[in-house]
């Protein structure tokens, strides 16, 4: 499994969806290796179907192919209901689809896409700092264990 670190850091996850993924051989060859970079990628719908944007898999060392574009658009495969409800929602203002992790089940290359609201510095500090605060507790119980036993 790969895990997209920054989209919870940078971003407030409303809701998730598991989209399969239109993808070559050398390119699962690649994720299975673990070699994604999400970077700025995120998706977005294009009629009727859905594309992401900017995910760059690495290309595979023995693959045959010349013209491979690591950052090509790639399409999802969501069903119908999913993709209407998908644009009902990011009509809003200030939403939009970033992909949070790439993992394999039962074969098969499969994403988890976020709906997700961009948060704010103020935001991001106080999470921090939040964190910060649960650490020094979880020490200070420690050592208070480690000295009672």
């Amino acid at each position: 499994m790969i895990i997209n670190k920054k989209a919870r850091y940078q971003y407030q996850i409303l809701d998730k969806w598991e989209a399969g993924i239109v993808l070559t051989g050398p390119e699962v060859k690649s994720i299975r290796e673990g070699k994604v970079n999400f970077g700025d990628s995120f998706a977005r719908v294009k009629g009727v179907e859905v594309f992401l944007y900017n995910l760059h898999i690495t290309p595979y060392v023995f693959a045959h192919e010349r013209d491979y574009d690591p950052k090509r658009e790639r399409k999802l495969l969501l069903h119908k209901a999913q993709i209407r409800k998908l644009i009902g929602t990011l009509t809003q203002k200030g939403l939009t689809l970033i992909p949070l992790s790439i993992y394999l089940k039962k074969g098969k290359v499969k994403i988890e896409i976020g709906l997700a609201k961009g948060k704010r510095l103020y935001d991001k500090r106080r999470k921090l700092k939040e964190k910060a605060v649960d650490q020094e507790v979880k020490r200070t119980l420690k050592k208070r264990r480690l000295s009672v036993g």
